[in-house]
């Protein structure tokens, strides 16, 4: 049986992952249906899209949580709520809480629900839903001014995580939020509107993760990706004998 390597899209889009030496073992590529990225980037460590055992999916997640527990201090970290990005990431949220200690926790979502109050809402520009809803059972969970802990599998551009303190800053303020994910793959031009964000708000935002690196994208990669969604979409309307279809074909997952 062959192991996904993640190395066929990039074989055949010229896509490039480029980073510090954690960083291969924890990605690769999948081709997306989608009509604004032609890459996905896919977690080996996640433990949602490639099998992987789960004491390696767990321990990355403890991990984190137990820098930002290190990065806070003890007092601050007992005061602070983690919130996880729906879909990718509400597991690896679960386990960053585990790691920060005894942390309230709650995920977003996509689905509103009769009789429940939304305390917040968001949106992930790039994804195929876009929409996020922040539905606690307890109305008052984000009304604290301890620190806000947004977990998530990767920061990409860090579009969704501006989005979501800007939502939720204005809603209930506070000093300080720490920002979570597996891999940091911002580009040099992404880098720093985190800080100049933090600056406008007047609020501090840390970034604790696994791994960084980026992505290098040729000219007309979209394009590229786009045909060979089709051309393989084709092939396994009719599959012939013997057919493989080795690069994993998504539509939909969130990123920050």
């Amino acid at each position: 049986m062959n192991t996904w390597s993640g190395t066929w899209v990039a074989e055949r889009l010229g896509v490039e992952l480029a980073g510090d030496e954690r960083l291969r073992g924890m990605l690769g590529l999948a081709l997306r249906r989608n009509p604004k990225r032609a890459h996905l980037l896919v977690s080996n460590v996640l433990g949602k899209h490639v099998p992987q055992a789960p004491s390696v999916v767990y321990g990355h997640g403890v991990e984190l949580g137990r820098r930002v527990r290190e990065l806070l201090g003890d007092a601050a970290a007992a005061r602070a709520v983690v919130l996880g990005y729906a879909e990718t990431a509400t597991g690896l949220g679960h386990s960053v809480a585990d790691g920060l200690g005894a942390a309230p926790y709650l995920h977003s979502t996509r689905r509103p629900v009769a009789g429940v109050a939304t305390a917040g809402g968001f949106e992930e520009s790039h994804s195929h839903a876009t929409s996020h809803l922040l539905l606690p059972e307890d109305p008052s969970l984000l009304a604290g001014d301890g620190p806000l802990v947004l977990v998530d599998d990767e920061f990409s551009t860090g579009n969704t995580v501006l989005n979501t303190v800007r939502d939720l800053h204005a809603r209930y303020p506070r000093e300080r939020y720490v920002v979570v994910a597996l891999v940091d793959m911002r580009s040099a031009a992404d880098a720093g509107r985190l800080e100049g964000f933090a600056r406008e708000i007047g609020a501090r935002i840390d970034l604790v993760t696994a791994a960084s690196g980026t992505v290098r994208l040729p000219d007309g990669v979209l394009e590229k990706g786009q045909a060979l969604v089709a051309e393989h979409e084709s092939a396994k309307a009719q599959p012939g004998p013997g057919a493989r279809f080795p690069a994993p074909l998504e539509g939909a997952s969130g990123t920050a």
